[in-house]
């Protein structure tokens, strides 16, 4: 698609479904490589990532077919060893392929990995955890080579919690011989999805959901049937574009519990927000109060919520700021949404939005997806 074309000014008003979270399964689908025959993944969303994925996993060996949000992906005949440059650096996610591949198979050969053009996200935490656990890793022509007999458990500590690396290292754990301890570890909804996956395929893992994960380390795992988490960033979405417009809309098939930080923030800025075990509805506010935000990793403000809030903000009723903490430089919207007539100021990465009383519609371009 070249554009969007949006008639402004409009009430946001019903009840629609979450998607199935896109970061939930790009760490469930290179899993299945721990594994020979037929995995099921249901709620899988229909988005080109997702697509990459499957291509990646094809030119591996796997067999995989995809209908009505169910994917099927077959490992019993992996031929291929090497995630190639083509296939890598459309997608970071990619390089998730790196753990199961090593620890099943005992060698890897992984471009290093490609995807968004904002923020630095090295993977030498990938890396030096596997090291760790015996893997002899080397760096050749844009590409990781990596060996191992059989990875052994060790204790490892990151030094900054990393969603890719903690399920990157809690996929080769899950094979390796003896016991593996992650310390911060990531504590997202989407690393929690993937330990219970593994947990359903024969794993035994202890700390699921919290920053301490302890895996013992098993001879074989079996394939199984599970169902994606639903998408957290797209639900704080709708909420937020519900809240903008002055609306009322129920969310489907979503946890308020994957959405503690943004619920919070949109009652403070004067919305009704309530739940069940299967939905959110949200009321829009008569009047937005300027609510801060400082992004944070889970349980906190997420990053990828950081540039909803700030259109939110800008038509609240006084000064708020949005800090970002997890990526410095991710403000490219900003300028896009003062051609909309908003009044914000960026110092470092920090953003100070001035309500107004309207935006009005202008050409703006979108820097990345949230944007």
């Amino acid at each position: 698609m070249d554009k969007f074309v949006i008639k402004g000014g409009r009430r946001l008003k019903g009840t629609v479904e979450v998607s199935g979270a896109k970061n939930a399964s790009l760490a469930l689908m290179p899993a299945c490589l721990l594994t020979g025959g037929l995995s099921v993944l249901t709620n899988t969303p229909e988005l080109n990532d997702v697509y990459t994925m499957t291509k990646l996993l094809s030119f591996l060996g796997a067999e995989t077919s995809f209908e009505k949000h169910t994917l099927k992906i077959n490992t019993g005949n992996i031929t291929s060893f090497e995630a190639p440059y083509e296939h890598v650096k459309k997608m970071r996610a990619s390089v998730y392929v790196l753990g199961p591949l090593l620890t099943r198979y005992g060698n890897a050969k992984v471009s290093l990995p490609g995807g968004c053009a904002w923020g630095p996200r090295p993977i030498n935490l990938h890396l030096e955890a596997l090291e760790k656990m015996g893997a002899e890793i080397e760096l050749d022509s844009g590409y990781i080579i990596a060996k191992s007999r059989r990875l052994h458990g060790a204790k490892i500590n990151f030094d900054i919690s990393s969603v890719g690396a903690t399920g990157n290292t809690l996929m080769a754990a899950s094979l390796a011989k003896g016991t593996t301890i992650i310390n911060n570890a990531a504590m997202e909804p989407e690393i929690t999805n993937l330990a219970e996956f593994l947990i359903k395929m024969g794993a035994k893992i202890n700390g699921t959901g919290t920053s301490t994960l302890e895996i013992e380390g098993v001879d074989e795992l079996s394939p199984v049937e599970a169902e994606t988490i639903p998408d957290r960033i797209e639900a704080g979405t709708l909420l937020t574009a519900g809240a903008i417009t002055g609306g009322e809309i129920t969310l489907k098939k979503i946890q308020a519990k994957y959405l503690s930080a943004v619920i919070s923030k949109l009652e403070d800025s004067g919305c009704t927000i309530e739940s069940d075990n299967n939905s959110v509805s949200l009321k829009a506010a008569d009047e937005i109060e300027p609510v801060n935000v400082s992004t944070s990793i889970f349980p906190g403000y997420p990053t990828d919520m950081q540039a909803q809030w700030i259109a939110y903000m800008t038509i609240s009723s006084g000064v708020a700021t949005v800090t970002d903490t997890i990526y410095l430089d991710r403000f490219k919207h900003v300028p896009e949404l003062v051609r909309l007539g908003a009044d914000i100021a960026v110092s470092e990465n920090s953003a100070v939005v001035k309500g107004v009383d309207n935006l009005v519609g202008a050409k703006v371009m979108s820097t990345d997806l949230r944007a």
